[in-house]
């Protein structure tokens, strides 16, 4: 009796040892085991030889990968939620199958979206590298390391999705007035619920705002949506935070008005050349300006777990034949 073939399935980073394991169990994996980056030859090659590919936000498949002659690819499941890494268009014109994994990195990125809405203005990284880095502290003082209140202040969401609602969830419960802007206003019950104000145009909301947090996806529309004439329209003793993509901003022009004052400063977890992060950004954490961290808004070992699981629901709803419940469509972005 003949053993029917498994998929070849080859995942392009290490995930977590239990999901690894699962994969092994149900699929031929082929398992990055030292978490070493695939170059886009290798990328290109998995393409070749795989029924399935599971990248990760970091790993760019492009047109020229689908579209490979001799590509083997039936089905893309993402590592991750947003699928920017991802030419969704030319995949599904090549008859392949992309999915994501939703709704398993929101509370953990609203976690991490409101610790910089507090870090920012309260100074906790520059105040922490005063203990850690051996610099000499005076003791208490009344007038030393003071930063600025949050409760009272006026918070400016950019992209109201599900992130976008845990943040102000969160916010609202700190005393910050939720103002939002959006492709649409959200459902009335949800406003409500938030007491949230829509502002139609993202340039009057960026003026009034005292802390911007940006949580909208990285697509073609959203490319530098805060572009340099944006920026400037930002308050000289706002804060802007960043938990979603890099791109959304024009960091170079968000560095000169940070360096030049015309910004109070920023918290950002990512940043628009990743992994490579600009010097001058480097220099302006030093001095206190802004705080940095190397993309930790979804780094928990919960929400990795729960992203493997619904990677392996789609794989194997999709190897059945049927809909995978996160399919991704490019009228969808």
């Amino acid at each position: 009796m003949s053993v029917k073939k498994k998929p070849l399935v080859v995942v392009t980073r290490k995930l977590p040892d239990s999901i690894e394991t699962r994969m092994r169990e149900l699929f031929d994996a082929r398992i990055n085991l030292d978490d070493t980056p695939m170059s886009p030859e290798q990328i290109a090659e998995a393409a070749r030889t795989a029924d399935v590919l599971v990248p990760t936000v970091t790993d760019h498949i492009t047109a020229e990968i689908v579209n490979q002659p001799d590509c083997k690819l039936r089905l893309i499941a993402n590592f991750g939620n947003g699928v920017d890494n991802i030419d969704v268009a030319a995949a599904h014109a090549r008859g392949i199958t992309v999915t994501n994994t939703p709704k398993v990195l929101t509370e953990d990125t609203a976690d991490m979206t409101m610790a910089l809405i507090l870090a920012v203005p309260r100074r906790m990284i520059e105040g922490a590298s005063i203990l850690t880095e051996g610099k000499p502290w005076p003791g208490w003082s009344p007038t030393w390391m003071l930063g600025h209140r949050i409760g009272g202040k006026r918070l400016g969401i950019i992209g109201m999705g599900r992130i976008g609602q845990a943040v102000a969830r969160r916010a609202r419960a700190f005393g910050l007035q939720i103002h939002y802007h959006n492709r649409r206003p959200v459902a009335p019950v949800i406003a409500e619920e938030l007491g949230a104000t829509y502002w139609e145009s993202l340039d009057q909301m960026l003026a009034r705002m005292d802390i911007i947090s940006v949580n909208c996806p990285h697509t073609p529309a959203t490319y530098h949506l805060l572009s340099a004439r944006r920026l400037k329209l930002i308050r000289k003793d706002a804060y802007i935070v960043n938990t979603a993509r890099g791109e959304v901003t024009d960091e170079d022009t968000l560095i000169k008005l940070i360096e030049g004052g015309e910004i109070g400063g920023a918290g950002l977890d990512v940043y628009e050349h990743e992994p490579a992060v600009n010097p001058k950004l480097v220099r302006l954490a030093k001095a206190g300006k802004v705080t940095l961290l190397p993309h930790m808004g979804s780094a928990t070992i919960e929400g990795r777990v729960e992203m493997g699981e619904k990677v392996i629901i789609n794989i194997r709803t999709f190897l059945d034949a049927h809909k995978p419940p996160d399919r991704v469509l490019p009228s969808m972005l």
